[in-house]
């Protein structure tokens, strides 16, 4: 051979060479993004985000590692095999969230389907990269082998972690994210046997599978919308009139004759139907004896319906802290919640800050007359410290003297012992606690704890409001606890 072909050989190597690490930094970007969409799906559709991360990071790498420990097994057709493991991981890991949100009202035991899912993606993901290091341990030295396929990982590995929160999510959406990478493995299947096709046997049938791949998952792309709602619609009755996404949750907004309810992460947060009976039995039983209200502080409650309910006086100042943009935006423009909410968020005194609430208190000293709080539910480690002794004790420390704090405290029917919990906690702060609960059609009895230094059973509302639910009468029952919800002892 003369020294222009061996030049253009070795060229042609080293051009193949970079092709091969080049897919080892895509491997791993999509590779993590599986993972990254299956965990927040678990934490979507299951709840508790740090046990279904925990479960399913733990289960995917597992199975990684039987993925490398099955690669030893191959001795022959290693690119081939590559390629078509590429096909499968994109078929297979581009599909899953889809696939996840379509089984889900339909399986009983999802979790079952959902680690298969994940055992499946990983130990094909696990065999992709000790497959590339066996093809191409003859061309580099082990030490430069090993140091490259090991950057182009890991850097690609922080590029998935950067741009899954970031950009992804709030942009494409679960589903779309995972067709979008599944069709990045089909790609780099294609683009290898492509341009490594005269050391591949049979490249035009890999060709050919990479395409049919590619369209299936291009279809599903342009159509994944419309199958995700009718997925969402067997889940939720009524016609969905707003459905997305944020870093932080799913959010569903349903529509039938009667109401608009809204879902986040599958779990029912109002009905327009009833919610008044809840928003004005945490604002005004409170509001009620309050000596000042000038300014109040309102914790979650993005929706701006306990908002809604404190304009109604004579404030001077509001501030709304909650931490999904997503929500406040929502319930700024969009046109019926904006009518449900009679444009609270837009009001000139109301202040929105969409930010961590434990994190914004300790940043900020002011002190108001009355503090709301209107936070989910605490049935995961990420909320559970929004219902802890610290956080009680710092919201003491904004509270003007004489002033007074309330906190939507769960069931203390369908979880009787975390509400008293609530209560206990709240009382350990030393300012006197005061609970009470009403009933709600769409959630049945709901509790709240009032906090502050003098805290009494009101007797009697503001006769200049006008209220759907409350009247003097029924609110001072409030106050009683049948046998059923009576107090229980609990720990702090």
């Amino acid at each position: 051979m003369d020294k222009t072909g061996l030049f253009k050989q070795q060229r042609q190597t080293k051009a193949q060479q970079w092709l091969l690490l080049i897919s080892v930094f895509v491997v791993a970007t999509c590779g993590l993004i599986y993972e990254l969409v299956a965990g927040t799906l678990a934490s979507y559709l299951l709840g508790d985000s740090v046990l279904q991360f925990s479960t399913i990071i733990g289960t995917y790498l597992f199975a990684m590692g039987i993925g490398s420990f099955l690669s030893r097994f191959v001795t022959a057709h290693m690119l081939e095999l590559f390629v078509r493991v590429e096909i499968l991981v994109g078929v297979i890991g581009g599909t899953s969230a889809l696939l996840l949100f379509c089984l889900f009202p339909w399986i009983e035991h999802f979790r079952i389907v959902l680690y298969a899912i994940v055992l499946l993606t990983g130990i094909l993901v696990g065999l992709e990269i000790p497959l590339l290091m066996r093809i191409l341990k003859d061309e580099l030295e082990f030490n430069d082998l090993v140091s490259r396929i090991f950057t182009f990982d890991y850097i690609g590995a922080l590029l998935a972690s950067l741009v899954f929160p970031l950009v992804l999510i709030p942009y494409l959406g679960l589903v779309k994210t995972s067709l979008f990478f599944g069709m990045f493995n089909v790609f780099v299947a294609l683009l290898v046997t492509h341009k490594m096709r005269n050391s591949i046997e049979g490249y035009r049938n890999h060709i050919a599978w990479g395409i049919a791949a590619m369209l299936v998952l291009l279809v599903l792309f342009e159509f994944s919308k419309r199958i995700e709602a009718n997925a969402e619609a067997a889940q939720i009755n009524g016609k969905i009139i707003y459905s997305g996404g944020s870093s932080y949750q799913k959010i569903i907004l349903a529509q039938d004759q009667n109401s608009m309810r809204l879902y986040l992460n599958g779990n029912l947060q109002f009905s327009s139907y009833d919610e008044y009976r809840y928003h004005e039995a945490l604002v005004h039983p409170m509001f009620c004896q309050l000596p000042r209200m000038d300014s109040v502080l309102i914790l979650g409650g993005g929706d701006g319906l306990a908002l809604r309910e404190v304009l109604k006086y004579d404030i001077q100042h509001a501030t709304l802290v909650d931490l999904d943009p997503a929500i406040t935006k929502l319930f700024c423009t969009q046109p019926d919640l904006v009518k449900l909410n009679e444009r609270s968020l837009l009001d000139p005194r109301v202040e929105v800050i969409n930010a961590d609430a434990f994190v914004w208190l300790r940043q900020n000293q002011r002190r108001y007359h009355a503090i709301i709080v209107d936070f989910p539910d605490p049935n995961n480690y990420a909320l559970g410290k929004l219902y802890s002794t610290l956080f009680y004790a710092e919201l003491q420390q904004h509270l003007a003297p004489e002033a007074k704090a309330v906190v939507q405290s769960t069931s203390p029917f369908y979880a009787r012992q975390s509400f008293w919990c609530i209560a206990h906690t709240m009382a350990s702060t030393g300012l006197a606690v005061l609970p009470y609960h009403c009933y709600v059609p769409s959630f049945g009895e709901w509790g709240f704890v009032m906090m502050g230094a003098n805290v009494h059973i009101p007797t009697s509302l503001n006769n200049r409001l006008t209220y759907r639910f409350l009247d003097a009468s029924n609110m001072q029952q409030m106050f009683n606890f049948p046998l059923d919800m009576a107090e229980v002892s609990t720990e702090v």
